[in-house]
């Protein structure tokens, strides 16, 4: 198998690990708060990444680290798992996955203006083009949130959360010259792991009381979204480029709503499937090369 196809398979891959972890999430919220859920699945994942590196011997490479280097991964992590996913868990414990996806998706559209803006990365037409579908997918799925009278601070938690999410992409950007992949990775784990501990003594009676069935699905989901997923990706980035790459993972929005539709028996109506597959487009322009 050549290297174009293990690359095209292993995005695919991470896009199918994202969406899994977000179905799994679902139901693992079911009888459990954002906050708390995600306390247990950054506390498992990192588990997972302390064990791959300690095989790969890699932990030197975060021991020693400048301390420069160690904040910013600190920083971003916080945006990425502590405070955009907070958004995020509640936006889908509010509005649902097929609702919140559409909206969630525009963090590349952010990722691309903070990189223009402080990565110095020059902005093509084709993003402008992204851009604007992007932003009519939000507008329609707003206007179908308002006519269902959903909550509308679940609207506002889906636009919140790929904002910081893009904030976190920036910097690791910059940290990739600094780090190798794996890493890195982990490194943003263990230090969003800890950020999240903040909340611990509040949640901890909730967080105490998760059954073998609520531990299992949030350790699949863990392993599946921020540990395979990122993997995966890395991975196909290292061996086709990310402009290939990141075009393909950008299925993972359609595949997450199918999900739901298949599995937790969600019922999108037509202007959430308009706005999800011009989000999709949108995307698929942003990320093209």
């Amino acid at each position: 198998m050549n290297q174009l196809i293990l690359g095209v398979l292993a995005a695919l891959g991470s896009a199918f690990g994202w969406a899994v972890s977000t179905i799994l999430l679902k139901i693992g919220m079911r009888s459990k708060s954002p906050v708390s859920v995600n306390i247990i699945r950054l506390y498992l994942v990192s588990l997972f990444y302390a064990f791959t590196l300690l095989l790969a011997g890699k932990f030197g490479e975060i021991l020693g680290a400048e301390p420069k280097y160690l904040l910013v991964a600190f920083i971003s992590a916080q945006f990425g798992f502590v405070i955009g996913d907070y958004f995020y868990l509640n936006a889908l414990h509010r509005l649902g996955v097929s609702r919140t996806v559409p909206i969630t998706s525009t963090y590349p559209l952010w990722a691309v203006l903070w990189a223009a803006l402080y990565l110095g990365r020059k902005v093509p037409i084709r993003v402008y083009a992204g851009a604007f579908l992007i932003v009519l997918a939000i507008i329609i799925v707003k206007r179908a949130e308002d006519r269902e009278g959903s909550d509308p601070l679940g609207f506002v938690f889906a636009i919140l959360a790929p904002v910081s999410w893009s904030l976190a992409i920036t910097m690791m950007d910059w940290l990739t010259r600094y780090f190798d992949p794996l890493p890195l990775a982990a490194l943003r784990m263990f230090s969003a792991a800890i950020g999240v501990s903040f909340f611990l003594p509040r949640y901890w009676p909730e967080v105490r009381r998760v059954n073998p069935r609520e531990l299992k699905i949030l350790a699949l989901a863990a392993f599946s979204g921020l540990f395979l997923g990122q993997l995966l990706f890395v991975y196909a980035t290292q061996t086709v480029g990310s402009q290939v790459s990141a075009p393909v993972s950008a299925i993972n929005p359609l595949i997450t709503s199918l999900l739901a539709v298949l599995v937790l028996k969600e019922r999108p109506n037509a202007r959430i499937w308009e706005g999800l597959a011009l989000a999709i487009a949108g995307i698929l322009l942003i990320s093209a090369g």
